[in-house]
C-alpha cells in the first residue's frame, strides 16, 4: 500500500501548476493556460480525495495549504519575477514551521 502522502504530493503540484497557469491565463483569455488551469486543478482536487482517505482532512488541509503557498510563492518568484519581502519571508518561514510540526509531533497526522 503506498503512503498517502503521494496523492498529497501530486495534490499540490497539481494546485502550484494550476494556480500558476491561472496568473498566465489573463482572466481566462489565453487558451492553453486556461486549460492547464482547469485540468491542474481537476487533479488537485482528485488526489486530495484521495489523500482523506487516510488523513484527517485538518491535517492533509494544513499540509496542502502550507506547502502550497510556499511553492507558489517560489513559483511567482521565478515564473512572474514577484518579489517578497522580509515579513513575507518571515511568515513563509512560519508556515514551513508549522507544517514540519504537524507532520513530526501530531499524532493526528498519518506516519
Amino acid at each position: 500500500m503506498s503512503s498517502p502522502y503521494v496523492p498529497l504530493a501530486i495534490a499540490i503540484v497539481a494546485e502550484v501548476i494550476a494556480t500558476t497557469a491561472l496568473k498566465s491565463s489573463a482572466s481566462f483569455t489565453r487558451l492553453m493556460p486556461s486549460i492547464i488551469t482547469l485540468v491542474g486543478y481537476a487533479i488537485a482536487f482528485y488526489c486530495l480525495s484521495l489523500t482523506l482517505k487516510s488523513i484527517p482532512t485538518g491535517i492533509a488541509y494544513a499540509i496542502w495549504s502550507g506547502v502550497g503557498i510556499v511553492l507558489i510563492s517560489l513559483a511567482g518568484w521565478f515564473i512572474h519575477k514577484q518579489t517578497l519581502d522580509m515579513p513575507a519571508l518571515i511568515g513563509l518561514s512560519l508556515i514551513i514551521a508549522g507544517v514540519i510540526i504537524v507532520n513530526v509531533f501530531s499524532k493526528s497526522a498519518a506516519h
